[in-house]
């Protein structure tokens, strides 16, 4: 099981939600696609025993420290990622979609951004954005909770 996130943008009462969801679950990787905004979100973000793949945004501040504080795993958007056999394109704004759906050689392509929760399956590959876990511009605050194996998927509104 994976959780993914996107867009906390420094709520942290969210993001200690999102962390409750992954441990409860037993996820094995949490995927967050940008706008952390502020190195302090890793001390919440980092607390399971999960993997954590993450990609900057495009409102991430201090990039240094983010990636210091984030232990090395936040990556350029976007980026190919490798993770229990499955293939997944990560990226914060969605300036490559296009091409990653009809490449039909990803498995899994997320992204953010928008704000907006967005699911759809194209050909072999399962498109999702999780959405804006903040909660600031929609006033909806949602996450994604992904069987990797089958590519059943729950829509988490916090």
């Amino acid at each position: 099981m994976w959780l993914l996130i996107s867009d906390s943008h420094d709520n942290l009462e969210k993001v200690d939600k999102a962390v409750e969801i992954a441990i409860k679950n037993n996820v094995s990787a949490v995927f967050h696609m940008g706008d952390f905004n502020s190195p302090f979100v890793f001390s919440h973000l980092l607390k399971g025993s999960y993997e954590f793949f993450g990609v900057f945004g495009n409102n991430d501040g201090d990039l240094l420290f983010l990636q210091e504080k984030a232990a090395n795993k936040i990556r350029r958007s976007p980026t190919e990622v490798e993770f229990e056999g499955k293939k997944i394109f990560m990226m914060h704004q969605p300036f490559a979609l296009e091409a990653a759906k009809s490449s039909q050689i990803y498995d899994y392509v997320f992204f953010g951004h928008t704000h907006e929760l967005s699911i759809e399956k194209v050909g072999k590959t399962l498109v999702i954005n999780p959405g804006e876990l903040c909660g600031y511009l929609s006033g909806k605050s949602t996450c994604v909770l992904l069987d990797a194996e089958s590519g059943k998927y729950e829509v988490i509104e916090l």
